[in-house]
């Protein structure tokens, strides 16, 4: 166990924890709702510090993240819990955990953690498959370490985090990958189980303290797949982050609690980066059909190809010191 940060003492041994936006009351003996943060004694602990539930040479297409170092490798790792009750979660046997079980993981020290990222020839650590925000000790650690060894920091998140957990770490974190769900308070509410505007806030913040970022949406069919929702994402990307934003719309699978509902037709895909284009998104991908060509990377100037991807391989890669070779428009990104 390890005190966890960003708590307040209250009466009763009860406590404020501040790390996440639901700024959950925990009274004596009892966690959070991410299940990994218990009150004992009226010290807040985090429960998973080193605890690692699963570490994974990943390409960092994976994330996925098309504008960050294409091609490298990302040393993936993430320990149990989520502060979301995703129905559709696709990790749900490791992010959502029994509050009274213990919890499980290998133990692993920040220092173990970079050193195996190097050895593996990893340009990047990735803090991944559950949520990042739940061990943030763990990773603020590992991301400083990983910092001075030359490697970048990478979350993958709901963005549910608190500005001031977020700004902690925001000298340490290179590039992020948010999960915008949907766009309405209603699919968060019943199919999420959080809030809307408090993750737009976030997103918007992530941006404002200078982390790369990339959207992703996994279009439900029948949930979040509607042309005004979509539209609104594309329009508030564009508006608040910037047309060099990249928006990643994937095909959902049937899993967890939404077994029920369809994959997502290839078509609707199409739809929706058709709408990401028309907002003026410059990259607008599509996610989990591989083949398709909505995963390449191309110029916004001259519509050329630059990146051709297969899933999460590289077929070829035109970039040129992070320009277009045939009419120099310059690409956004880190490390291209």
């Amino acid at each position: 166990m390890k005190e966890a940060l960003f708590y307040e003492r209250e009466s009763d041994r009860r406590v404020r924890c501040g790390l996440c936006r639901f700024r959950c009351l925990i009274g004596e003996g009892e966690r959070g709702i991410c299940a990994v943060r218990e009150n004992r004694g009226g010290t807040l602990y985090s429960l998973v510090y080193g605890k690692l539930c699963a570490e994974h040479v990943d390409p960092i297409e994976k994330k996925p993240l098309f504008h960050v170092m294409p091609g490298s490798r990302s040393y993936s790792i993430a320990t149990v819990g989520c502060n979301f009750r995703c129905s559709h979660c696709q990790n749900y046997s490791i992010s959502q955990v029994d509050r009274n079980a213990p919890i499980p993981g290998n133990e692993q020290t920040p220092q173990e953690v970079v050193q195996r990222a190097l050895d593996n020839d990893c340009h990047s650590i990735s803090y991944t498959y559950t949520e990042p925000t739940i061990f943030y000790e763990f990773a603020y650690d590992t991301a400083r370490l990983a910092r001075n060894a030359g490697l970048k920091n990478i979350f993958v998140t709901n963005g549910y985090i608190s500005k001031e957990a977020l700004a902690s770490i925001a000298p340490f974190l290179d590039a992020a990958n948010i999960d915008l769900k949907g766009f309405s308070e209603d699919f968060y509410r019943d199919v999420v189980h959080a809030r809307l505007s408090e993750v737009l806030d976030s997103i918007v913040e992530y941006h404002r303290q200078g982390i790369w970022l990339e959207l992703t949406t996994l279009i439900i069919p029948g949930l979040n797949d509607s042309e005004t929702e979509l539209r609104g994402i594309a329009e508030f990307i564009a508006t608040n982050l910037g047309l060099d934003t990249p928006w990643h719309v994937s095909q959902f699978y049937p899993t967890f609690k939404l077994t029920d509902r369809p994959r997502t037709p290839l078509a609707t895909l199409r739809r929706a980066r058709e709408i990401g284009l028309a907002a003026g998104l410059r990259y607008v991908y599509e996610g989990n059909v591989p083949g398709e060509g909505g995963e390449n990377t191309c110029c916004p100037s001259c519509s050329n190809v630059l990146i051709k991807r297969y899933g999460y391989l590289i077929e070829s890669d035109r970039l040129r010191n992070g320009a277009c070779p045939d009419c120099g428009a310059a690409i956004a990104g880190v490390g291209l």
